[in-house]
């Protein structure tokens, strides 16, 4: 028998002053069992960084033609496809074609090798990529619970988040901006 995700309850209280986007959150995110902690909660990050009405989580590691979030248009049409993790480029390329917009959160310790390897060929692309720092991504995630009551604040590309263990400052690395 499969092993079954373990499921998470998130309270955000956010306020987003780069985009004059503030408010109080209820989510659910389910957990498979090969997620680390450490991805979990960057999706939750990446959630906060791109938030907007329609925004969801896909359904995970287990479905790899889906995104890790996304958002669709009130047509049907893919607005927003965010992967976490260091994805393929093929995979961003076909992302580009389907999706109005594509942003990557990268974070683990391998990133920058990931990035240096990748560059060039992400310059073709109509992609956003971003990087989250590893020691802090380890410290947000030393901070988590099953059940967890958050404020993020997220000012100059830094988010401030506070939980009922403590707080830590996560900061994003724009890598690439199409914009």
């Amino acid at each position: 028998m499969a092993a079954k995700p373990t499921i998470y309850k998130v309270s955000v209280a956010l306020s987003d002053m780069d985009r004059d986007y503030y408010d109080s959150l209820q989510l659910t995110i389910a957990r498979h069992p090969s997620e680390t902690m450490e991805r979990m909660m960057v999706r939750l990050l990446a959630y906060c960084f791109q938030v907007r009405e329609g925004l969801s989580f896909g359904r995970g590691l287990s479905t790899s033609d889906e995104p890790d979030l996304w958002a669709h248009e009130l047509d049907g049409t893919l607005a927003l496809w965010i992967d976490v993790g260091e994805p393929a480029v093929d995979r961003i390329r076909k992302a580009s074609r389907i999706a109005r917009e594509v942003v990557v959160y990268s974070f683990n310790s391998k990133s920058s090798v990931w990035w240096a390897q990748n560059r060039e060929q992400f310059a073709d692309l109509k992609a956003s990529a971003y990087r989250f720092d590893w020691v802090e991504v380890q410290a947000l995630t030393a901070l988590a619970d099953r059940t967890m009551d958050m404020s993020v604040s997220i000012s100059d590309g830094t988010a401030w988040v506070t939980l009922e263990q403590g707080s830590c400052e996560i900061r994003v690395e724009v890598l690439q901006d199409p914009e």
